[in-house]
């Protein structure tokens, strides 16, 4: 059950760098305030003008998100259509409308659920709960969820009021600014399949409303505007002049267009191909709010107009590749742009942005890993570079740019990194083009297949089919022999010098789909849509030469004997067409695989997962459990338990205990959605997201360990993981701005259940092996005792790895050192949960640092010395706690003498208080207040001694011989002011006692 584990949680890593946006917004007149939408990681807002953001939609929803609008009336009503414009190879699809009511704090849906993309959303000017949405419908397959829908009571019920045609739907939609009864809207045919892209057909058209939408004109056939066919249109008016509007319109003769009499005649003004490139991506035109000559248009760079769409000039946000803009409508200056990274404010017409490198939206394909300590995740990112980024960090808290650098490949990238040299990592890119990387010189080298470029053109010119993603990695038996997978199998054992090619086609290889893409206007040959290739494929582990591969339209293959032979072991039953994804061959036992197929490309959105245990002589289909919706894009096998499976959704990650005969949510902590790729590793499961970068689960051991016994005992502490002992730095992290770095230190989990924690107190004790407490973390702790918050059902404890600290008192301060414990030595160690009466103990492995020369015994050196200075340093502080105890009672004292106390007992007391203040200078320097204070007043022995400890433990090393030697004079100073404190209080205490007259009882205590 859930309830044994829900304390296990996945752990961001990164990223922050922007993946794609198609929609933003602003709040007019609020200059810090903006949204956008990203196309898989939900909502964001920044309150701050685009110096941090934070999602919105998590725990509402997520996923792919195609339009956002804020009422101008009431900026706290937005809507967020779901489902992207961006409709290019990675596109994802999603369901209907959310709405909030509090600025994003909360949501709701409000239907619409069909329409799966949404390319607009307009709210009227004063009534926030008149509202339209262009929905441009479902990508893959006909549809009549399609067109301008109407709600005049705020999302409640919703009215269709414009419909092109089951295949064409609404992708623009603006109300003319001063008269929201006016509105313009575009619609468009645009349909995606397996293999290609086509934009443009029936019922691409041009629209106008003067009665609220309840009726509309088409305006395409008018005059001046192009012929048929046409693809898509954007559309926007002058708020200054609104009888002026542009359009931008894909057609053979395409272009920018302006009509200046509120659509009745129009004009071409501008057919610049940099406006209207690979039109199906971008065309989006917004009129300046304040200047009726100026006109934005967006496309790879983004234009700008002066002269009312006649010329432009070409601009570019800090990423590239625009897709929406809003501008403020009382500030032409202040502005917001949706771009392929993401969302970037300007407040000065675009002369400056703020950053992308603050948003962890990024789409990635698939994972690698290489054998670096701490390993990194490699992965490619859609629309930028490829990356490897540090699993965990050296230091402090989070994960930041000094963690990831740029790798090998490109956008698309598989990753193979070269077992004997993590250095050199191989990467592809779109069209077959294959790159070596040595991060140790910079060095990047071409080792392409097959040398072609065929940009341009369909992928019948290819002889190498090459998939947009297609697989690279060397042999788990072979360090030398080095796979790429076109519709064929190529191997090189040369680095790439040359390669031998092991297998005949393995793809169906259908005619049909080799073909050019784009539709009827505009070609588009980026490689995305190369078809009838091998888009996944995989090597056992176990056994040498047998390799799996599975193709994009529908065929898998298996050679047992090194590519001599192959045989075609497709599951009967599964759609012949399906895409397959993934396949993960069993970690354990020869002949078995699993394998996650999809078919949304062809609109059905239904699960595919495939277990064999024959090599794929029989297949069973593993898919109960999961949404009927959900299509599956990846499944992994746990090396550590048997039957452990987790697969990865569009739209959720879910676990399977029994093989995959039955599956339940794994969703955790993670937003809201598409899983690309897993990687289970080192008792982790790490994520690829297509919209929130990389996450990870840093212990999977409670899933290991899972059995009834945990379920029916009342507490129970589930074995750690061995954790190595790093150096992780201190520090806070900046959740906005940077990844979360892996706990700095030992993972305990254990389970409690309710009845057993009533009234209870609950412990954890850390105990060296032979027994010895290191530390104890009690549920009723107080002060400053080290506490253990426990709730019912799972916990999460992170001990790390210190022992006690040295004593301490209120108002210390030490300059440059501190009182920390030292680390625990590597080595076995154990655990003890109790409740009550009862407990449970778990032993647990601290392992040292790979990276480390020291051995056990340096570091035992280490330790020891670490320990004693900080019981002297513990000794020393005692002393200042005893002379402030003594003070207190002299002054308390001191306050109930009457007129007739001897003089000889005040001068007692005064001599007394002044000696041991003395020697409380001598230990510590008492006027130091703040923490520069020390600058003026100078440090005693104490902080000395602390300076030590602080210094001494900085590294992992045995404390030098110099470090030695001052340690045993501070420390025999320390003990010299010691002596005499204690000297003085034997000498002083009894005679201030016999001066009050009450010989025999000791008035003033002795510390």
């Amino acid at each position: 059950a859930p309830a044994l584990y829900d304390a296990i949680e996945y752990r961001l890593v990164g990223p922050y760098r922007g993946g794609r946006s198609a929609t933003v917004t602003g709040v007019p007149g609020d200059r810090s305030t903006y949204y956008f939408g990203s196309v898989g990681g939900g909502v964001w807002k920044t309150t701050d003008g685009g110096a941090k953001w934070r999602n919105v939609s998590d725990g509402f929803f997520g996923g792919s998100v195609g339009a956002v609008a804020v009422s101008e009336s009431d900026p706290n009503v937005i809507y967020v259509g779901l489902g992207e414009k961006t409709i290019r190879g990675n596109v994802s699809s999603n369901f209907g409308v959310w709405k909030s009511t509090d600025a994003g704090k909360n949501w709701r849906f409000i239907g619409l659920e069909d329409t799966r993309h949404i390319g607009r959303i307009r709210v009227h000017p004063t009534n926030p709960d008149v509202v339209y949405v262009a929905a441009m419908g479902d990508l893959w397959q006909s549809s009549d969820a399609r067109g301008v829908y109407k709600s005049m009571d705020g999302g409640q019920t919703w009215r269709r009021v414009l419909f092109a045609n089951e295949d064409a739907g609404a992708v623009d939609l603006v109300l003319q600014p001063g008269n929201a009864r006016i509105l313009y809207a575009s619609t468009w045919n645009v349909r995606r399949s397996p293999y290609s892209l086509s934009s443009g057909g029936a019922g691409s058209d041009l629209w106008k409303s003067t009665d609220a939408g309840e009726t509309w004109e088409q305006l395409t056939d008018l005059p001046g505007l192009p012929a048929a066919p046409r693809g898509i249109i954007g559309v926007t008016v002058s708020p200054v002049n609104p009888d002026r509007v542009w359009a931008i319109i894909e057609a053979e003769d395409g272009g920018v267009f302006r009509s200046d009499d509120a659509g009745e005649s129009w004009k071409k003004l501008n057919s610049d191909r940099a406006l209207r490139s690979r039109a199906w991506y971008y065309t989006r035109i917004i009129a300046d709010s304040q200047n009726e000559n100026r006109v934005y248009v967006m496309n790879v760079s983004y234009g700008v107009s002066e002269d009312g769409g006649k010329t432009f000039s070409l601009h570019r946000a800090p990423h590239g590749d625009h897709h929406d803009l809003w501008i403020d409508p009382e500030d032409n200056t202040r502005m917001i742009i949706a771009d392929d990274g993401g969302a970037q404010v300007s407040t000065d017409a675009g002369a400056s942005w703020t950053t992308y490198h603050n948003q962890p939206t990024a789409q990635f394909y698939r994972i690698a890993t290489d054998d670096h300590f701490p390993y990194r995740i490699y992965g490619a990112q859609q629309d930028n570079s490829s990356i490897r980024i540090a699993h965990r960090g050296s230091n402090g808290a989070a994960i930041t740019e000094r963690d990831w650098e740029v790798t090998a490949g490109g956008e698309s990238a598989y990753h193979a990194i070269d077992p004997t040299n993590p250095d050199v990592v191989y990467g592809g890119n779109y069209k077959g083009y294959l790159y070596r990387f040595d991060h140790g010189n910079d060095q990047r080298r071409s080792v392409n297949v097959w040398p072609l470029n065929p940009a341009g053109s369909g992928v019948e010119v290819m002889k190498y089919r090459f998939n947009w993603n297609f697989p690279t990695f060397f042999s788990h038996h072979d360090p030398k022999r080095l796979y790429a997978f076109s519709h064929r199998v190529h191997v090189s054992t040369t680095e790439g010098q040359n390669w031998d090619t092991i297998s005949p086609d393995l793809t169906r290889a259908i005619p049909e789909t080799l073909v050019s893409s784009g539709g009827p206007i505009t070609q588009d040959n980026t490689g995305v849509e190369y078809y009838a290739t091998i888009l996944t494929a995989n090597e056992s582990p176990l056994e040498a030469g047998v390799l799996w591969t599975g193709s994009d339209d529908g065929l898998l293959h298996v050679t047992r004997d090194d590519g001599e032979t192959w045989q075609n072991v497709t599951p009967r039953g599964a759609p012949e067409r399906i895409m397959w994804n993934s396949i993960d061959v069993h970690p354990t036992q020869a002949g078995g695989a699993y394998v996650a197929g999809t078919l949304y490309k062809a609109g059905d959105f239904t699960p595919y997962l495939y277990r064999t245990t024959n090599y794929g002589r029989t297949w069973t289909q593993i898919t109960d459990g999961i949404d009927p919706l959900h299509f599956t894009r990846v499944v992994r096998a746990d090396p550590d338990r048997a039957g452990l499976l987790y697969a990865g959704t569009e739209y959720g990650m879910y676990v399977s205990f029994d093989d995959g005969e039955n599956w339940q949510s794994f969703q955790l902590n993670l937003p809201e959605v598409p899983i690309t790729d897993l990687q289970v590793r080192d008792r982790n499961l790490i994520v690829a997201t297509q919209g929130r970068s990389f996450w990870i689960i840093d212990d999977l051991s409670p899933l290991h360990q899972l059995e009834d016994f945990v379920a029916e005992a009342d507490f129970h502490l589930f074995k750690p993981k061995p954790s190595y002992r790093m150096r992780s730095g201190r520090g806070r992290r900046d959740p906005l701005l940077q990844g979360a770095n892996h706990p700095a230190g030992v993972m305990f989990y254990f389970n409690v259940d309710a009845d057993a924690l009533d009234g209870e107190v609950v412990s954890l004790e850390i105990l060296e092996a032979g027994g010895s407490l290191v530390k104890r973390f009690a549920s009723d702790a107080d002060g400053d005792a080290p506490s253990l918050d426990v709730n019912a059902g799972a916990n999460l404890f992170v001990w790390d790895m210190r022992y006690p600290d040295a004593l301490s008192f209120d108002g210390l301060i030490l300059y440059s050192s501190n009182t920390r414990g030292p680390l625990a030595v590597p080595g076995t160690y154990r655990a003890r949960l109790s409740i009550g009466n009862a407990s449970v103990e778990q032993t647990f492995e601290i392992l040292p640092d790979p990276r480390i020369d020291a051995s056990i015994a340096d570091l035992q050196a280490q330790f020891d010395f670490l320990i004693a200075v900080r019981d002297k340093l513990s000794d020393a502080h005692q002393a200042v706690i005893d002379v402030r105890t003594v003070r207190a009672d002299l002054d308390y004292l001191e306050g109930k003498l009457d007129e007739a106390a001897p003089e000889s007992l005040r001068e007692a007391i005064t001599l007394l208080r002044h000696e041991m203040t003395i020697i409380e200078n001598n230990i510590h320097e008492t006027r130091n207040e703040a923490y520069q204070d020390p600058l003026n007043f100078g440090i005693k022995l104490n902080n000395r001694l602390a300076y030590l400890a602080t210094h001494e433990s900085a590294g992992d090393f045995p404390p030098t011989d110099q470090a030695v030697a001052y340690q045993a004079e501070v420390s025999a100073q320390i003990d010299a002011e010691i002596a005499a404190l204690d000297a003085l209080f034997e000498d002083r205490i009894p005679d201030i006692n016999q001066l009050l007259g009450v010989q025999g009882v000791s008035v003033l205590g002795r510390p």
